[in-house]
């Protein structure tokens, strides 16, 4: 587990919500960084899998300790955002953020990035005065959620200029995932961020960051809007994509 770390900012509970076709109570927090201008010139960073985002309890590998990452972000040379963590559903946690099916479960994404659109974003923005449109968000994943983050900055393009995956589910629908990119136009503000661990699928997780970076790369991304991250150490848990958070968000915000 990551020693605690003592946050700088201030921890809100947004609300328990009822999510049509997911359930009741779902719960979503905020971390408001010190000193976050409320005049909408800051992000925010939606980030799936809430139970994992903050600290170690809820967690059963560790959290992400998002907020120690945001609070080592320099204001000087980046856009230090807003954090949104936005709980999974347990056992319907498949559903939700499987884009295509898997078997009998998943391929319920279009529905459950819906509800984030349309009651989440909105009001969140609403509560903090953040930067509007797509400039103002970035969605963030590992794993399925991974995979989820970088569906829903295609799926809508308008609200997430960004995606932020870890270890991404790429095999999930027989690599959808590739042909998807492929396929959909480039977002007018897009800015992605792909990395996983070389421990990972004996080394396929890999090799398919690298056959998806070449999808981008092929539709015009730069270094300057692309950055693909191969970890020597990395395994496929929370301990690893702690350890590269911070330098995922310097790249994601950086000015």
């Amino acid at each position: 587990m990551a020693r605690r770390l003592r946050p700088t900012g201030s921890f809100h509970t947004l609300g328990h919500f009822d999510v049509p076709n997911f359930g009741h109570g779902r719960r979503v927090r905020i971390y408001v960084p010190h000193d976050f201008p409320r005049d909408g010139t800051r992000p925010a960073l939606y980030m799936f899998d809430g139970q994992n985002t903050f600290g170690d309890e809820g967690s059963f590998a560790g959290g992400w300790h998002a907020h120690a990452a945001v609070d080592r972000l320099s204001t000087r040379t980046s856009h230090v955002p807003l954090v949104v963590a936005i709980d999974n559903g347990g056992d319907k946690r498949i559903d939700e953020l499987a884009p295509w099916k898997h078997g009998e479960i998943g391929g319920r994404a279009d529905d459950f990035l819906g509800w984030v659109v349309g009651t989440i974003v909105p009001k969140v923005q609403r509560e903090y005065s953040l930067l509007p449109g797509a400039v103002g968000a970035v969605i963030a994943g590992s794993s399925l959620g991974g995979l989820a983050a970088l569906y829903a900055h295609f799926r809508y393009p308008e609200t997430f200029g960004g995606a932020l995956a870890m270890s991404p589910s790429m095999w999930l629908g027989r690599g959808a995932i590739f042909d998807y990119v492929r396929n959909q136009p480039p977002p007018y503000y897009s800015r992605v961020y792909l990395d996983g661990g070389l421990k990972e699928g004996g080394g396929r997780m890999a090799n398919a960051l690298g056959t998806l970076g070449d999808a981008f790369r092929h539709k015009g991304y730069r270094d300057d809007r692309l950055l693909v991250r191969v970890d020597k150490r990395g395994g496929h848990n929370e301990k690893h994509w702690r350890r590269r958070l911070p330098r995922a968000l310097r790249f994601m915000f950086k000015r």
